[in-house]
């Protein structure tokens, strides 16, 4: 490929004479680039050039290369105002961009594209400099390029992509032969565009990832070649704005074909996957691994959403959001056993809200450092301690519950109360024993149930504690004998046993 390069002749059509530089110096520098999501600049796909670069390129034709002006001659566009995308190393792949055109080897490109023995040669050498010459292999089926990760792939696409734009965006500006630089950007544009088909080889999560990335990045540009931007500009530099930003809409709305026909993929397949019935048993109330994969992909799209508005994607993600929802509701009705379907319920749903609607587990700003569960979770835990713990605390007398509010008459009836207790003991003490005896067996099918969130399984602890164990040990506290018949056996069955036991509960 490398000798491909060579053989791109240097012409001198449209003025484009300058020496050479040495082979794949834009390559390394380019491939040296770190990709990262971090929010961009003012000056990212910006032109900041001297005010030699404002100048008209031949007033006999009518042309300007005049760039929006900001009584700056060093100063960046108003195009700047559109920086709401990832970085992905933006701003130091303009850089380059900017060396390629003042060294004259982007100028030369268009030239050996337009005038030269072939155009696909200038585009082979071209991409290879960008790094990305195994794209034009994608149609003939070569898959040689299926060796490298998919991360690697989109990273090596972004920048070639981000400088290819950059690049025609420097051009533009000083250009004479307009129709030259626009088919020459159109093509190459077109031809990076193939990667989107090709990557179906990758994991749904990847998949996502991938096409997100292109999607913010392919945003990006279009908002640079925008109508809005493109008024600013005269003449042929004008045209070559025209020509590119009208084919970069086509390219942003195919990629978000492209997102959403990759989450409606992830649904169908948590959808489609039978092990539900069997996985949410067999994980004892554990986070599915199909909940994991949807927040993943929601988390995906929230990440890039943060930095590039979208209603698209904000409405994508609000439906992902509610579709998750209401496919835990339905396939937890596969597990036959109450109690650990809303385990689960709470487990799953839990991490959704501190995945992608952390917002819901907050409080008031005063009161930041306490902890309230969504109102969701809240609802799903209550249902789990109804059906799992409402029997056992059932068998506990209600007299239990009563200290503390009898005043008046309602105490003078505690007092008949107490009279007839006598009367009563060995009634309660059968009831105590059925208490302990479904703590027990309520304690020994959920022993190994899981709760993985830290602050959730302290929660629901706390809360089994204080519904069940405090009414208990309130109770042996207003009957000394009881609570003495309690403690003088084996003491396997005081608060302070059961307590300690429940501390124990949902580690798995």
């Amino acid at each position: 490929m490398a000798g491909r390069l060579a053989a791109v002749p240097e012409l001198t059509t449209a003025g484009f004479t300058t020496p050479s530089p040495p082979l794949s110096v834009y390559r390394e520098s380019i491939r040296s680039v770190a990709v990262s999501g971090g929010k961009i600049t003012a000056t990212v796909f910006s032109h900041s050039g001297n005010t030699e670069h404002s100048r008209s390129g031949d007033s006999g034709s009518g042309a300007s290369g005049s760039y929006p002006s900001n009584n700056s001659g060093s100063g960046s566009s108003s195009g700047s105002v559109h920086a709401a995308a990832a970085d992905y190393g933006a701003h130091e792949l303009t850089k380059i961009a900017r060396r390629m055109v003042s060294d004259g080897y982007t100028q030369r490109m268009v030239s050996a594209f337009e005038y030269g023995s072939g155009s696909d040669r200038a585009l082979e050498a071209w991409f290879f400099e960008l790094d990305v010459d195994w794209v034009l292999q994608l149609p003939d089926g070569d898959g040689s390029w299926r060796q490298f990760q998919i991360q690697d792939l989109v990273k090596r696409w972004i920048r070639a992509f981000i400088t290819i734009v950059a690049s025609i965006k420097e051009v533009a500006i000083n250009v004479h032969e307009a129709t030259a630089v626009a088919q020459f950007g159109k093509a190459s544009i077109a031809k990076m565009f193939v990667f989107i088909d090709a990557i179906t080889f990758a994991s749904k999560e990847e998949k996502l990832r991938a096409v997100l990335d292109m999607y913010i990045c392919v945003s990006s540009a279009e908002q640079m070649f925008s109508p809005e931007v493109q008024v600013k500009f005269m003449g042929l530099s004008k045209k070559i704005f025209m020509d590119i930003g009208g084919s970069l809409p086509r390219e942003v709305k195919r990629l978000s074909k492209a997102i959403y026909s990759t989450v409606m993929e992830v649904r169908a397949f948590a959808e489609e996957d039978d092990s539900w019935a069997i996985e949410i048993p067999r994980g004892r109330g554990d986070i599915h691994r199909n909940t994991w994969l949807m927040v993943n992909c929601i988390k995906s799209m929230q990440d890039k959403a943060r930095h590039h508005e979208t209603e698209y994607l904000r409405g994508l993600i609000a439906d992902s959001v509610r579709y998750l929802k209401d496919l835990l509701l339905r396939k937890s009705e596969q597990c036959s056993d109450q109690s650990l379907r809303y385990l689960f319920l709470l487990n799953n749903s839990y991490l959704v809200a501190m995945m992608v609607e952390p917002w819901s587990l907050m409080v008031e700003s005063w009161s930041r450092d306490e902890w309230r569960p969504a109102p969701e979770c809240l609802k799903y835990m209550n249902e789990y301690l109804h059906v799992s713990w409402g029997h056992v605390q059932s068998h506990i007398p209600k007299m239990a519950f009563m200290d503390g509010y009898l005043d008046g008459s309602r105490r003078r009836l505690h007092m008949l109360f107490c009279m007839l207790a006598p009367l009563q003991h060995r009634k309660n003490t059968a009831s105590l024993a059925k208490f302990e005896s479904a703590f027990h067996k309520t304690y020994e099918a959920q022993k190994f149930w899981k709760v993985p969130n830290p602050q959730l399984r302290d929660e629901l602890r706390r809360t089994i504690i204080e519904r069940v164990v405090s009414g208990y040990r309130c109770y042996l506290e207003k009957h000394p004998k009881l609570e003495k018949q309690v403690r003088g056996g084996s003491g396997s069955s005081s608060p302070d046993v059961f307590e300690e036991m429940l501390g124990e509960l949902f580690e798995g």
